[in-house]
């Protein structure tokens, strides 16, 4: 098979936050994707807090928006930032929305973690756990590399914009092997 076609990814960020570093990342990853790769970004917000008796009353339009985007991408690449040693709410409830049944759209799903915390650890716990739930919905988390950003303050410009060369490229090369994790996986290499 040929790796022709441009890959979709999807990215979300577990913050919802106007200033979220992990947001910055994935518009940093956006802007240097590598050819034959396009990532867009999905909002969380509008995903409400999951509750049974609102599932019974029908699935809410953002809900099925998120099953959607995540059934139509060919790769997912999560930034989270870490909250008591675990990823936040936010992103656990879109996840838990998203892989209600009947179907589950995570099955088989290629996927990257990044993540960028103020603090020293830069989201290393987080990952861990979301890695853990990924694996439990039976999507592909691709092991390596990882891109763990500390001290997130000093590597993005006030409005928002990555500034560190540095991670720029770390970031550079995860979105590569994303991109042959998924041609693998696909059976396209």
């Amino acid at each position: 098979m040929s790796p022709e076609r441009t890959l979709h990814i999807l990215g979300m960020a577990g913050s919802l936050r106007s200033g979220s570093y992990n947001r910055a990342l994935l518009d940093a990853a956006r802007m240097i994707a590598p050819a034959g790769m396009e990532l867009s970004v999905f909002d969380l917000a509008p995903i409400p807090l999951y509750n049974y008796d609102i599932e019974q009353q029908g699935i809410p339009d953002s809900v099925r928006a998120l099953k959607v985007a995540i059934r139509d991408a060919d790769a997912l690449l999560i930034a989270t930032p870490e909250y008591n040693w675990s990823i936040p709410g936010v992103l656990k409830n879109a996840i838990d929305w998203a892989s209600r049944p009947p179907d589950n759209p995570f099955a088989g799903k290629p996927v990257a973690v990044i993540g960028a915390s103020t603090g020293s650890f830069g989201t290393v716990r987080a990952q861990l756990h979301l890695r853990q739930i990924l694996m439990a919905l039976g999507a592909i988390p691709m092991g390596q590399p990882t891109l763990y950003v500390a001290r997130a303050r000093e590597k993005f410009d006030a409005n928002g914009r990555l500034q560190d060369d540095e991670i720029r490229e770390h970031l550079h090369r995860v979105l590569v092997a994303l991109r042959e994790w998924t041609l693998r996986l696909q059976g396209r290499i």
